[in-house]
């Protein structure tokens, strides 16, 4: 799995300064095109990566030709870190993206070893209950109430009851492990209950907050 943490994510202690000055100092912003590759599955571990702009999603493939998506991140999140020497997930631009980025090298000469070690292990404890979070949601949860869940964390992202949607049906299926067609049709429902309202594909508001979040809970 890639290793990733927001941040601003309450959950998390924010990493030492030592670490954030390092971004700051020697990051270098790339600019990443819509679907273009930041880093591949198995790729090995070389840089670390910071969302600036735009939204990044890890993918998997399996060996049948299964893809799965591992998450979704946003300006401000960290990822790339992984425990191993290998990137279990590859990353894309899911649209235009600019990433700073860091080799992992200089991050563990400007902050030191133990640094280092504590942001993985930090960003392992965070990634770990999202992955918990992630294997209830699929194993316990309808197909139903896994797009209400979905729904309710982009709009929490949000100051208001408007969201944007940066991802397509078929990444919503790949990350609730459901297909297009039974995503579009729980989307439907959800619009013809006026639980949200969808003035667009990538475009939605909430309606009935109570309601999104019973199901969701």
């Amino acid at each position: 799995m890639t290793l990733a943490y927001p941040m601003t994510d309450p959950r998390a202690t924010r990493p030492d300064s030592a670490l954030t000055r390092a971004f700051e100092r020697h990051g270098v912003r790339m600019t990443y095109d819509r679907n273009e590759e930041i880093y591949a599955q198995d790729d090995e571990v070389e840089f670390l990566y910071q969302v600036v702009r735009g939204v990044v999603r890890t993918s998997r493939l399996t060996a049948e030709g299964r893809r799965q998506v591992g998450d979704f991140y946003y300006v401000g999140d960290l990822f790339g870190l992984e425990p191993g020497p290998d990137h279990r997930f590859g990353a894309e631009a899911l649209d235009d993206c600019e990433i700073l980025v860091v080799r992992r090298s200089v991050v563990r000469a400007f902050a030191g070893d133990a640094e280092l070690d504590r942001a993985i292990l930090e960003a392992t404890r965070v990634e770990m209950e999202r992955l918990q979070d992630h294997v209830v949601m699929l194993g316990r949860k309808s197909a139903r109430e896994r797009v209400a869940c979905f729904l309710m964390s982009i709009a929490q992202r949000g100051e208001d009851d408007h969201a944007n949607l940066a991802m397509g049906r078929q990444d919503m299926a790949d990350y609730l492990g459901l297909t297009i067609e039974t995503v579009s049709r729980m989307l439907t429902q959800l619009q013809g209950e006026a639980i949200v309202e969808f003035p667009s594909s990538r475009h939605f508001q909430i309606r009935k907050w109570t309601a999104l979040e019973a199901l969701a809970a």
